[in-house]
């Protein structure tokens, strides 16, 4: 078994026979998100090999490692981005390596595949694999790659994977530096989605004190999938943290991760307007900390606003969490079509009825449909998080009026049309600043005294109820 020693990890252009041979050093951290690369993935990789395979060399990417030497196993050199890569690169090479009738001419490559064999058994042997996406999408490729390299993979393909193929390899020291070079490589490199490079920012401000809680926090992160937790971030997040500053929020993308950066509370110890959020902060670490709570099974959860500053690390990743979770039981209703319950409160009247209309007319799966049901439910979101269910149907009524008067009033919403129209008559900020739900429901709307003719029979159900509150006349809907 070829054996690698540390001081022989250097920066620089690795062959992926040389990545291999080091795997007997390498791990993947607690904190990583599963092994996600599927068969479309594993095959993108292997075309673009095969479209290259006439060039002296090709490069396939960036791996950035993080070197601990707090740790003293064989195993001290961390995975802190590239970990899809490296491990579809070993089960591409372990596939060869099984392929039953390899039969090499070049001494050369046969010790390469033995050398690097033993050092994939070492890796698998020790490196744990906690999540089933990963057992699930290792096995799955493996079989995709045995079925690759049946009948795609000469002798000359192996020598150009091994020897031609190449990544560029970074080794940092300190692990703050080497999430901070993944953050600045990505937002300049490879489109990484915001909530990506937002990961790697908070993983690196966790305190030294709390380091070991990384892949607990981190855990419910990493079992959403990446699109969940996309919609999470642009749908609701942003817009609601943007809006409610009375600021334009349309798309979100890697600029606007500003905005879920925030402050690190033992370095701002000195400034008087976070002292409520750090005695927070350490109370309840302190009374979930308590021999008591092995008792009475008690846990306290930090008190999270969407508004509020955000508290860098661990507790950013425990806000995502809150709100994952709190946002899914606000939208799930919209499966539901007889009983509606909202957070436990069963709603009845009108509120049952505007649900259950938003939940079946017709046109609710068009596009600009679809936003302004993402507007409702974003401002719902915001009232459920500062008064959660008091008063919770009548909140509903204002809130369904102001957002779907949008839609009946005009033919075509696009999201800037949305955008706009919450500028210009913004319940966000009002919700805000409220101190009671009475400032919601007593806020002035206007009646609607204009209907887009064009659009009356896609949205005629909605358009009823607008009459049923008396936000349309009679009159004004026999006219259409």
């Amino acid at each position: 078994m070829a054996q690698h020693q540390v001081d022989q990890f250097k920066t620089g252009i690795w062959s992926v026979n040389n990545l291999l041979l080091s795997l007997d050093q390498l791990s993947i951290p607690d904190y990583q998100r599963p092994y996600k690369w599927t068969e479309k993935n594993l095959n993108a990789l292997v075309n673009d090999i095969q479209e290259h395979k006439d060039k002296s060399a090709y490069r396939l990417g960036t791996i950035v490692l993080h070197h601990d030497k707090n740790n003293t196993s064989l195993k001290n050199i961390n995975i802190v981005d590239g970990q899809q890569r490296t491990l579809t690169l070993m089960l591409l090479v372990w596939a060869i390596i099984q392929k039953p009738e390899l039969d090499l001419e070049r001494e050369d490559l046969k010790t390469a595949l033995n050398e690097i064999s033993n050092q994939i058994n070492v890796f698998m042997g020790v490196q744990e694999f906690n999540s089933d996406i990963s057992h699930y999408n290792i096995y799955q490729n493996f079989n995709a790659a045995k079925r690759i390299v049946s009948v795609n993979f000469s002798e000359q393909d192996i020598d150009f994977l091994l020897n031609n193929c190449q990544v560029a390899v970074f080794i940092l020291d300190d692990v703050s530096e080497a999430f901070q070079f993944f953050d600045s490589q990505n937002a300049r490199g490879r489109d990484l989605e915001p909530h990506d490079l937002l990961k790697a920012y908070h993983l690196r401000e966790f305190s030294e004190q709390e380091q070991s809680l990384q892949a607990e926090t981190v855990a419910h992160w990493e079992s959403l999938d990446s699109d969940h937790l996309a919609t999470l971030f642009a749908n609701y997040l942003f817009r609601i943290r943007l809006w409610s500053r009375g600021k334009s929020a349309r798309y979100f993308n890697k600029d606007h991760a500003y905005l879920f950066k925030g402050i690190h509370l033992e370095q701002a110890s000195q400034h008087p307007y976070l002292e409520p959020l750090r005695i927070a902060h350490y109370f309840i670490d302190d009374y979930n900390a308590q021999y008591q709570r092995h008792i009475d099974r008690q846990q306290m959860s930090f008190p999270f606003q969407l508004d509020q500053m955000i508290i860098n690390g661990r507790r950013f990743f425990e806000m995502v969490e809150h709100y994952e979770k709190q946002i899914s039981k606000v939208i799930d209703h919209q499966n539901q079509s007889e009983k509606i319950s909202i957070f436990d409160a069963t709603l009845a009247g009108r509120a049952h009825q505007i649900i259950k209309t938003l939940n079946n007319y017709d046109a609710r799966h068009r596009t600009g449909d679809r936003y302004v049901r993402t507007l409702f439910d974003s401002a719902l979101i915001f009232y459920i998080d500062k008064f959660a269910t008091d008063r919770l149907s009548e909140a509903i009524e204002k809130i369904f009026i102001w957002a779907y008067r949008c839609r009946i009033t005009q033919y075509s919403v696009q999201m800037a049309t949305i955008d706009n129209y919450v500028l210009e008559k913004n319940i966000f900020s009002l919700l805000k600043y409220a101190q009671s739900p009475n400032e919601l429901l007593g806020w002035t709307l206007p009646f609607v005294d204009k209907l887009e003719s064009r659009n009356i029979e896609k949205v005629k159900d909605l358009v009823e109820l607008f009459k049923k509150l008396n936000y349309l006349t009679q009159e004004d809907y026999n006219e259409k």
